[in-house]
C-alpha cells in the first residue's frame, strides 16, 4: 500500500486586536464597559509602579529576591480578568498583576518577599493557589483541580500560568495530555517571554509556536500578542466559555517580553542585547493601552496624572503598613505549625525542647 497523508484539520490562529500604536481592529474589539477598561488600566499601572518600587526595596536590602513582571502585565491580567471569583487561579511566580486583581494585598507581597510565612496566607474565600517556584509543577495542580471541578459537576473553571521554559518540563506534557483525555475545564496560559532565564526559545523547541503543542493533545491552541490586553481578554473569554460549556481545555500562548531581570539575582546583559530590550519597550502593553483609552476619551493627561499619584500613594501606604507589621512577626516557634494536623511525637519533643531554649535565651538577655 502507498503512503497516505493523515488529514489533520486543526490550525493555530494568531490574535492581535490592539497594535503597539494603540490602533484597534473594530471587528475584533471585545465588548468591555468603560468602567471595566479603566479598572484594567489602573491595575496594570499599579502593578508596574509596584514592580519598580519592589526593585528599589530589594536593592536597598528591604526585601529579598523577587521576580519582576514589567512588560508582561497584559498577558496575565487580560486572561485573569474574565474569571469569576469562584474560578480557580493557579499562578507560577510572575503574575503579580493578576494576584492584585484577585484581591491579594500589596502588603502581603512585601511580607512574602521578606521571607515571612504570613505573606503566603490566602483567605479561604479566595480560590487561589500560592506561588509555585518549581518550574511547571503548578500545571499538575491546576489539572487536578479541574478534574475535581468536573467530577463534582460544577461549571467552574481553572486557569494556570507558566513561562515558555515550563513547556520543556514533563509536567507540561503530562498535564495537557490528561486535560485533553478527560476534557477538564482548564485554561493553560503560557507567558512566552522568549527567555527561560538565559535560554532563548529557539534552544528549547523546534516548534514554530508553543500554541501548536496543544494539537498533539487534541485540544485547541491559540497564539496571541501578549502585550495586547484586548487580545488576552478575548482569548481568555473564548477559553472560559469552552471550559464552562464542557468542551474542555485550551492552551493560550501569549507572546510577550520580560523588560527587566528574571529575578533580582539575574544579570540579563550576559545573554541578551540592549537593542532587543529597547525594541520590545516600543511594544509596552501599558503605553499602547493608554493610547487606546485616550482615543476613546476615557483618559486625559490630567486623569493619567491623577491615577499615577493615587497608585503611588497606595504603594507607599502598603510599604509603611508592611514594614510596621513585620516588626511583630518572626516568632521562630511558627516553624512547627502548618505542616501536620497533629504533631508526631518526635516533633512535639523538639518543639518543647526548642521552646525551653528560647526561654533560656530570653532570660540571659535580660
Amino acid at each position: 500500500m502507498p503512503r497516505s497523508v493523515i488529514d489533520l484539520p486543526e490550525k493555530v490562529e494568531y490574535l492581535s486586536i490592539l497594535d503597539e500604536n494603540g490602533a484597534v481592529d473594530p471587528e475584533l474589539e471585545p465588548d468591555i464597559s468603560d468602567r471595566f477598561l479603566l479598572k484594567l488600566y489602573r491595575t496594570m499601572l499599579l502593578a508596574r509602579r509596584f514592580d519598580e518600587r519592589l526593585m528599589n526595596l530589594q536593592r536597598q536590602g528591604r526585601i529579598g529576591t523577587f521576580p519582576p513582571i514589567s512588560g508582561q502585565e497584559a498577558a496575565h491580567l487580560g486572561t485573569t480578568a474574565v474569571l469569576e471569583s469562584s474560578d480557580w487561579f493557579v499562578p507560577a511566580f510572575r503574575e503579580t498583576t493578576s494576584e492584585i486583581w484577585r484581591g491579594r494585598s500589596l502588603e502581603s507581597i512585601i511580607i512574602y518577599y521578606n521571607g515571612f510565612g504570613e505573606g503566603a496566607y490566602i483567605p479561604e474565600e479566595r480560590k487561589d493557589l500560592p506561588l509555585s517556584v518549581p518550574v511547571g509543577s503548578q500545571i499538575l495542580h491546576a489539572v487536578g483541580l479541574a478534574w475535581a471541578v468536573k467530577y463534582r459537576k460544577t461549571d467552574r473553571a481553572v486557569i494556570t500560568y507558566f513561562g515558555d521554559g515550563a513547556t520543556s518540563q514533563g509536567d507540561f506534557h503530562e498535564g495537557l495530555n490528561f486535560a485533553g483525555v478527560f476534557q477538564v475545564p482548564a485554561i493553560f496560559v503560557c507567558q512566552n517571554n522568549h527567555w527561560a532565564i538565559s535560554i532563548p526559545i529557539n534552544k528549547q523547541t523546534r516548534s514554530r509556536t508553543i500554541a501548536q503543542k496543544a494539537l498533539a493533545y487534541g485540544i485547541p491552541g491559540i497564539q496571541i500578542d501578549g502585550n495586547d490586553i484586548l487580545a488576552a481578554y478575548a482569548a481568555g473569554q473564548e477559553a472560559l466559555e469552552r471550559a464552562r460549556s464542557g468542551d474542555g481545555p485550551t492552551l493560550i500562548e501569549c507572546v510577550t517580553y520580560r523588560l527587566t531581570v528574571h529575578t533580582t539575582a539575574d544579570d540579563p546583559r550576559r545573554y541578551r542585547s540592549d537593542e532587543e530590550v529597547e525594541d520590545w519597550k516600543k511594544r509596552d502593553p501599558i503605553t499602547r493601552f493608554q493610547k487606546y483609552l485616550v482615543e476613546k476619551k476615557l483618559l486625559s493627561a490630567d486623569k493619567i496624572e491623577a491615577i499615577q499619584t493615587e497608585v503611588l500613594g497606595e504603594i507607599q501606604t502598603a510599604v509603611d503598613n508592611a514594614e510596621e507589621q513585620m516588626q511583630k512577626m518572626g516568632d521562630p516557634m511558627h516553624m512547627f505549625e502548618h505542616a501536620y494536623a497533629e504533631l508526631p511525637a518526635g516533633i512535639r519533643s523538639q518543639k518543647a525542647e526548642f521552646a525551653r531554649e528560647l526561654a533560656e535565651m530570653k532570660g540571659e538577655s535580660r
